[in-house]
């Protein structure tokens, strides 16, 4: 009997992925470091005349329009870098293998954990894309009639999201740590290796 050319499986480690390193949590790390900065440097842009003083105390040479270029670069390449990271996540999801007993300090299931996260997440990257042609066109279409190359609602925006990421970061980080998805010491353990014998 000829096998189904739709069907096919994948050889899973002991934290059952087909690698060794899960690249969900790597990538977020990378979206998480890049939109941080965006903001931070979008706001020290933004109270620029408040920050000479200091600057010129301490010698350091700076311009307003250079905090704006690094606001602008990172969260360009955090929108760019969002879409590996949210389907590396989702590729992860898929192979998880949720424990059934076990609830969260916020009293919630593995399954659920997972499914807030996972939608959560194509949220976020969304809201980041959003971000960043907001952004964009505060750079390139509006910024000869602003004081500032970016509006303060936009960065009032930029502060509820980093509040979001922590809350959906939060998230991410219960599901390794307590649910152990993809979390290869809890996964030997709970297979009865030693993981001493186990991992080099």
């Amino acid at each position: 009997m000829a096998a189904d050319p739709m069907s096919f499986s994948l050889s899973l480690g002991a934290n059952r992925l087909p690698y060794e390193v899960p690249l969900h949590p790597l990538l977020v790390h990378l979206t998480l470091g890049l939109f941080i900065t965006a903001i931070v440097f979008d706001i020290a842009a933004s109270l620029f005349p408040l920050e000479q003083p200091v600057l010129k105390f301490f010698r350091l040479i700076a311009i307003r329009e250079g905090f704006s270029d690094v606001g602008w670069y990172n969260l360009l390449a955090s929108a760019c870098i969002s879409f590996f990271t949210v389907t590396a996540g989702v590729f992860e999801i898929l192979l998880a293998d949720p424990p059934k007993d076990v609830t969260s300090p916020w009293g919630l299931s593995a399954a659920s954990t997972m499914l807030i996260h996972g939608v959560g997440g194509v949220v976020i990257l969304t809201l980041i894309v959003m971000m960043t042609v907001w952004r964009g066109l505060s750079r390139y279409r509006w910024r000869e009639v602003q004081s500032h190359e970016v509006p303060w609602s936009y960065l009032f925006v930029g502060v509820l999201m980093l509040i979001l990421l922590y809350l959906h970061g939060t998230l991410g980080a219960q599901l390794g740590d307590v649910f152990g998805i993809h979390n290869t010491m809890v996964h030997l353990l709970r297979n009865g290796m030693d993981p001493d014998i186990t991992l080099p």
